[in-house]
């Protein structure tokens, strides 16, 4: 096994570890010289700042903090984060304390004390947030993640009580999942109030609403996975919901799709949309969203609609090729492999994806740490440490579902019913470079294959051996369990795993998981659960200037290789194809009993074909789900794969318009610098609360130009902070009068603020004198710079404002068009007279991946990662 030389944690990874996962004192009054303290240094209420530092001096109740970065800070105890643990080592001994605490004798308590600090030592185990946070530290703090919660009761006071539920699951810091299908359809019949129900989608707003109050007002987001039946009536509406902003926003979406429903997908048959008979005496007290229970009680099933399976199926494709939601589960094939589908069906998943749960069931999470178990000297795997690790974490998790605390008596009843357990990974992109194995080659599907196969068998042996030690989990039925897809397909791999249950029993009814673990992979330093490393460059900003730095590994490598580039084996999640994507993921799938958090990550110009098969694989390959990302999202309203929408005019016609709220203001100027006609603009003027009077001389005075039917101009394709812009710059009278802008995925804060600089550009060229406007537009906007850039010297891009002011220079001639950013732009569509000049001077960018402003430190470092939301910056994670 490789030997790690240990040191404390350094720059983001200590203040992870202080900040969300060391035990608090909630007593910052104890403060003294010579602590290490997070230090507020920007008290802002969206984007504040902490710092780790050294109390130097203290006078009542200020203090004065160097940071690690030697910066002197005077603050106030009331903004200092005071931990009690300083080190993982405190950590871990904690952690080991806590849940060894639950066995039943001093000895045993004793041993495992030992056993359990063995595997946390160095991080080979590294726990989930909730349990690092909580175990030992507070008799309050659940130690589960996430959380399924039934589906609401379809009246009023059901829906209230689910609202309830999940509110008070997400102010404890949990996640939460939500199956909709119990709710009935938009216009259905409500007779006790003689009107019609608003639909499931609408109810389904309402939570997402809630969702969004708890993130604006704790510390901690709340996370929301919304999902529906591909039998129900509002399926289509659910599909298309997040097209129309403002109505879901703070929830994560999926379809349960059936076998039945892919059957008919194939074979291009019709698909019944239906729901049960409200009017049946005995709808109140038991219909639950569960339609085969349902219709086995003999009960009646009103047929809403008929549609085309295939039709369906393509809205649900271009929906994920346009924003990346819906995604799919593949519920019924889930429940077919699941060990629990004789007592306790899964309905839904928590909001990353990784874990199917029975109403009121749990994740217990933790991740073997990967990057630990490479065997320098063999070049292998440290198999027999790896095993060991296993066997130890099962039993670690295992007793986490007696030593946590329960807030809901549901919760309890069902988790000690069946003892759910979700031992992950993460550091397995690290641990393939070591091996130097690409990640999505051929023969890394046939090594991933041998590691997840091997961890599954050790797993499931420690399981069976913890069962006859203290008994099966409650619910165990021998034979029914080991009916189970999963269990038939590792029993037939691995026969010893069979004869074990068969002789002990099996302590838990789900042993493994795959989770993202964005903030504890980050707080480690190693690649994050089964991801490839999204990127191995990145640019930091510092007092010291603007400087390339590596992620430690490609830093090793490059260090002993001076001159040389990475060699294949470092591969990133942009690199490598849609499809090697899925292919992985269907190879880990095999050996996980639960699910997995993934992401395929594909190019801006797949397409909506592309994105079909994809998810088509997914389903054939046996993947329980399926999310992508497309780089940009709406990218091809911009830059069209057909050419009879190869025009800049075309373009700008695609290209959507900015998702808004219903603000007649924000409406009214919408509709300015999209291009109304000049009778328009006295609804501007009607909407406004303050009229301008002819004293008030300035900009709006001048006259408006209208916009004819049909404008031409030029679409620059620019490398950004933020990800590839598509720049469209269209001409009126000879020079630039309108621009659209492209940036980012819609619906995100990029593409939000995006659309708004080219609104306000476009109604700003659009009055007075235009060759004056255009460059004074250009001189103001140039130069803008944000918390990142690209490129270098006079090839730099600062930001979004720098890229279109740069692209003007171009287009009005007024510049070499090579200054745009390391010759990274091209002019996509010129079919003016005069194209912009040198445009085949420009070379093809590389892949830069579209990113989003982070709500924790406000930089544009998130990216979308294993199902999730990550920030690279602040190890921020949406999921966590």
């Amino acid at each position: 096994m490789e030997t790690v030389q240990k040191k404390r944690l350094e720059g983001l990874s200590e203040k992870i570890f202080l900040d969300r996962y060391a035990w608090k004192n909630a007593d910052t009054s104890e403060t003294k010289v010579g602590d290490v303290v997070l230090v507020l240094t920007k008290d802002d209420p969206k984007f504040p700042a902490k710092e780790v530092g050294e109390v130097i001096a203290r006078n009542g109740n200020n203090v004065t903090v160097q940071t690690r970065g030697g910066e002197i800070v005077e603050s106030n105890i009331e903004k200092l984060t005071l931990t009690i643990e300083k080190t993982p080592e405190e950590l871990w001994s904690r952690l080991a304390g806590a849940i060894a605490s639950v066995e039943k004798t001093p000895e045993k308590q004793q041993e495992w004390t030992e056993n359990f600090r063995y595997i946390l030592d160095d991080w080979k185990l590294v726990p989930g947030g909730r349990i690092a946070a909580g175990a030992g530290a507070s008799e309050e703090l659940t130690l589960f993640n996430c959380y399924v919660i039934p589906s609401p009761k379809d009246s009023r006071g059901g829906i209230m009580k689910t609202l309830s539920e999940m509110t008070e699951i997400m102010a404890r810091g949990g996640g939460v999942g939500i199956n909709l299908s119990s709710l009935r359809p938009r216009r259905a019949v409500v007779k006790g109030v003689n009107g019609s129900s608003s639909g499931s989608v609408s109810w389904g707003g309402l939570f997402s609403y809630t969702t969004g109050l708890i993130e604006q007002g704790g510390s901690r987001r709340g996370a929301l996975m919304l999902m529906i039946n591909d039998w129900h009536p509002d399926l289509l509406d659910f599909i298309t919901v997040k097209q129309t902003m403002g109505q879901v926003t703070n929830a994560n979406l999926s379809v349960c799709v059936s076998n039945g429903f892919m059957k008919a997908v194939k074979e291009d048959l019709d698909w019944d949309l239906v729901f049960p008979d409200t009017k049946d005496p005995e709808y109140d007290e038991m219909w639950d969203g569960n339609l085969d229970k349902w219709k086995e009680m003999g009960k009646s099933v009103n047929h809403v609609k008929t549609v085309r399976a295939r039709d369906v199926w393509q809205t649900i494709i271009e929906s994920a090729w346009k924003s990346a939601e819906p995604g799919i589960v593949f519920m019924e094939y889930y429940n077919e492999m699941s060990n629990s589908w004789y007592f306790n069906p899964i309905i839904c998943t928590n909001p990353c994806g990784e874990q199917g749960l029975p109403a009121w069931g749990v994740c217990n999470l933790s991740a073997v740490n990967l990057s630990r178990f490479y065997d320098a000297e063999k070049h292998d795997v440290a198999w027999d440490e790896l095993g060991k690790t296993v066997r130890y974490s099962v039993r670690f998790l295992d007793n986490v579902i007696d030593a946590t605390p329960y807030h809901f008596e549901e919760n309890k009843e069902n988790q000690q019913g069946e003892r759910r357990v979700g031992l992950g990974t993460m550091g397995l992109a690290e641990l393939m470079i070591k091996l130097q194995v690409r990640y999505g080659s051929p023969e890394s599907l046939e090594f991933l294959d041998k590691l997840y196969g091997f961890m599954a068998k050790e797993a499931y042996l420690s399981s069976a051996e913890i069962a006859g030690e203290k008994g099966s989990f409650k619910h165990y039925v021998e034979d029914k369990f080991l009916q189970s897809g999963f269990m038939r397909n590792i029993v037939g791999e691995f026969p010893e795993v069979g004869a074990a249950i068969q002789e002990n029993g099996m302590r838990n009814v789900t042993v493994i998981t795959q989770a993202p673990t964005g903030s504890t992979g980050t707080m480690v330093g190693t690649s994050t659960g089964i991801e490839p490393y999204f990127a191995f460059e990145y640019f930091r900003q510092s007092r010291l200037g603007f400087d390339k730095q590596y992620v430690p590994i490609a830093q090793e490598w490059k260090d002993a290789n001076p001159g040389q580039e990475l060699p294949e084996w470092f591969v990133t999640s942009m690199d490598l194809s849609a499809e090697n994507h899925i292919r992985v993921q269907a190879a880990i799938q095999r050996w996980v009993d639960s699910s997995i958090s993934k992401t395929a990550n594909c190019p801006a110009d797949f397409t909506v074909e592309d994105t079909g098969k994809l998810y088509e694989l997914a389903f054939e390959l046996g993947c329980k789900g399926v999310t992508i990302y497309r780089d940009g999202s709406r990218d091809v309203q911009v830059l069209s794969t057909e050419s009879k929408k190869s025009s800049a005019d075309e373009a700008a016609k695609d290209a959507p318009l900015a998702e808004k709220k219903d603000d007649s203001v924000a409406a009214a100027l919408a509709s300015v610098a999209s291009g109304t006609d000049a009778g328009t603009l006295k609804t501007l003027e009607s909407s406004l609360p303050v009229k301008a009077t002819p004293a008030a001389k300035g900009l709006f005075d001048k006259e408006y130009k209208s916009r004819p039917q049909i404008l031409k101009g030029a679409t620059y394709k620019v490398n950004t902070p933020f990800g590839m812009a598509y720049i469209t710059i269209n001409d009126l009278n000879g020079t630039p009068g309108e621009i659209f802008l492209n940036v980012g995925k819609a619906g995100s804060d990029v593409f939000a603020m995006a659309e708004a600089l080219g609104r306000v550009c476009s109604l700003f060229l659009r009055y007075g004198d235009h060759g004056n406007k255009v460059l004074l537009l250009i001189k103001h906007l140039k130069g803008i710079g944000g918390s990142g850039a690209i490129g270098f010297g006079p090839n730099r891009v600062e930001s979004i404002a720098d890229a279109v002011a740069k692209a003007l220079e171009i287009h009005i001639q007024g510049s070499d068009p090579d200054e745009l950013v390391s010759a990274a732009s091209e002019v996509l569509d010129a079919p003016t007279a005069t194209p912009a000049p040198a445009a085949a001077k420009m070379a093809r960018p590389s892949s830069v991946p579209s990113l989003d402003l982070c709500t924790a430190c406000g930089t544009a470092a998130l990216v979308n990662s294993e199902g999730c939301k990550t920030c690279t910056n602040c190890g921020y994670s949406k999921c966590s």
